[in-house]
């Protein structure tokens, strides 16, 4: 989500717009999501982007379990990689949501940025609209997340030809995470209610100290098992 503009013009038409804008957001070809993207309009920005790029690296995690799942050679393990993607199809499915949830977020923020300046309910609106708007980063990087932690067992138990992809999966994910944290961060920033601020952003410290770090060892693990192959 890309920052609201202070004194924008917003009225109740331009956020029905913009909340069937993030339903139209999920049906789009990755053509004209990129299209879309790079278009001079707020939506989608930055937390659609980075909610989008976790659902390609936790697609590659379903791709690889799939393999997995369907190879001879991995049939002691096949029930695991079964399991592991269907878990990775319902975290696409939570992502991509998410592309469509910071859209609809953006939409309250721009309608309470939109109320007359001397309309005594524009702070508690405005406040009320960060609020709601720093949930959809937050839950990418929990997404992101538990992408990675399934990303580490198909490097345990994928195969080895796929090493490659599961490294390109947590590359993405690490990216989607760390996007993520920078649009939680723009809307903490604003809040005035610092203690729940500070707690979302401990939270969100937290899971960039847990993961980034197992993200750079999962893609050189996989990246550096891939060129010894063969």
């Amino acid at each position: 989500m890309r920052s609201a503009g202070v004194g924008r013009p917003t009225d109740i038409y331009d956020l029905k717009v913009r909340v069937r804008m993030s339903q139209e957001m999920m049906d789009k070809t990755c053509r004209g999501f990129a299209e879309a993207l790079a278009a001079r309009e707020p939506v989608p920005g930055g937390g659609s982007a980075s909610a989008f790029v976790g659902a390609l690296g936790a697609s590659l995690c379903g791709m690889v379990a799939r393999y997995g799942a369907t190879n001879p050679a991995l049939a002691d393990r096949a029930d695991d990689l079964t399991r592991a993607f269907a878990q990775a199809d319902e975290l696409v499915q939570e992502l991509v949501g998410l592309v469509a949830e910071d859209v609809r977020a953006y939409g309250q923020v721009s309608a309470a940025y939109g109320i007359p300046r001397d309309d005594p309910a524009r702070p508690a609106a405005i406040q009320d609209a960060l609020r709601v708007a720093a949930m959809p980063p937050y839950r990418i990087m929990d997404a992101c997340g538990r992408a990675l932690a399934l990303l580490e067992v198909m490097a345990d138990k994928g195969s080895r030809q796929l090493l490659s992809d599961v490294a390109c999966g947590a590359v993405f994910c690490r990216a989607a995470m760390q996007g993520a944290s920078l649009t939680l961060f723009a809307n903490t920033t604003s809040m005035k209610d610092r203690a729940r601020a500070e707690e979302l952003e401990t939270a969100c410290d937290e899971l960039l100290d847990t993961w980034l770090p197992r993200a750079d060892a999962l893609a050189r693990r996989a990246s550096d098992a891939a060129r010894k192959r063969g």
